[in-house]
């Protein structure tokens, strides 16, 4: 079973480029009205050094731009400003995003009128233009979060392939519920804290740190297996709840260059969390089932197998680590 296991994971982490290593990240609009039908906008769109997404906004034919913007690069990012007017002002209104249907990227648009509460929309390729809604039921927005969590949960392959790694390395199902429980409970309370403004550290770092936690267990992996004694396995659950923390500062991460609507803020993040975990779920069940499908069914392995995997893991995590302290520092 475990060299089954084995090269299951192998196929899993071979699908894991690191281009891959983060899902892709969402462009963000926000349009604050300041003064009756008088709008600041803010649209951030992801860049590769000086190349950003070749995305537009197209306001309503009511609007027109009161000066040209303003454009600034930050981290792996472009953000431009600048004010529009819009005649009898932009709810109720389309919005375009060109360029939105032939990319892979998703928009986050936060409409702040002056009078009432602000509205959190999505857009995607399949949806490239929206209307502004007049109102936004809570339910709306839990929705929207929590397809957030679960999509970046699932197109996150630096969090998938440390739990991957968990799961290779933790043979017992008991202790394998422990270790994912303290994980969960661990990124839980980092995301929380750091969403909320208790704790704060720099994207980077923290990217680099995760790619390094995975490397650790690919290492405790082919430790274990070979005979020697290592410190996971003893204590799974209180290092999985260590790496969990750190983790969760990059949920954290994507929820920032997401957005968070201010009158919702405990709700959004619920949610979002609650995809997360969804989304966490799914995976584990599913390299379940697929071991146990394979089990029944697949050719038998070479004993030495489980070592292609671990190698696999433990090499791409060491090339994220270097690639990404290298963006630090260059």
């Amino acid at each position: 079973m475990r060299a089954r296991f084995a090269w299951l994971c192998l196929v899993i982490t071979a699908a894991a480029s690191p281009a891959m290593a983060h899902e892709i990240r969402p462009a963000y609009l926000q349009i604050r009205e300041v003064a009756p039908s008088t709008y600041d906008l803010l649209w951030k769109t992801p860049a590769q050094g000086n190349m950003r997404l070749a995305l537009d906004v197209t306001l309503p034919s009511n609007c027109r731009n009161l000066g040209e913007a303003r454009t600034t690069p930050v981290d792996a990012a472009v953000i431009q400003r600048w004010r529009s007017t819009c005649d009898g002002g932009l709810a109720g209104k389309p919005l375009v995003i060109a360029n939105l249907a032939t990319s892979l990227t998703d928009v986050i648009v936060r409409f702040e009128p002056l009078e009432g509460r602000a509205k959190t929309l999505r857009m995607n390729g399949a949806t490239p233009r929206a209307v502004i809604p007049e109102r936004q039921s809570k339910l709306a927005i839990a929705k929207l979060y929590f397809r957030l969590g679960l999509e970046h949960i699932l197109t996150g392959i630096d969090h998938l392939l440390f739990v991957l790694c968990l799961l290779m390395l933790i043979g017992d199902f008991k202790r394998l519920l422990g270790a994912i429980t303290a994980f969960t409970v661990a990124h839980s309370v980092t995301l929380a804290g750091t969403t909320l403004g208790w704790l704060r550290l720099s994207s980077l770092p923290v990217e680099a740190c995760i790619a390094l936690s995975i490397a650790i267990v690919a290492a405790e992996i082919i430790k274990v297996r070979t005979g020697k004694s290592g410190a996971t396995p003893l204590r799974p659950s209180i290092a999985a709840f260590g790496f969990g923390l750190l983790h969760g500062f990059g949920f954290a991460a994507a929820l920032r260059d997401i957005g968070l609507p201010d009158d919702a803020v405990p709700l959004s993040l619920l949610w979002f969390n609650l995809g997360v975990e969804a989304g966490q779920i799914l995976f584990v069940a599913a390299v379940l089932l697929s071991v146990f499908i394979w089990k029944r069914h697949a050719a038998r392995t070479p004993a030495w197998a489980w070592r292609l995997p671990a190698y696999a893991a433990g090499t791409l995590a060491a090339f994220w680590f270097i690639e990404r302290t290298a963006r630090i520092f260059f």
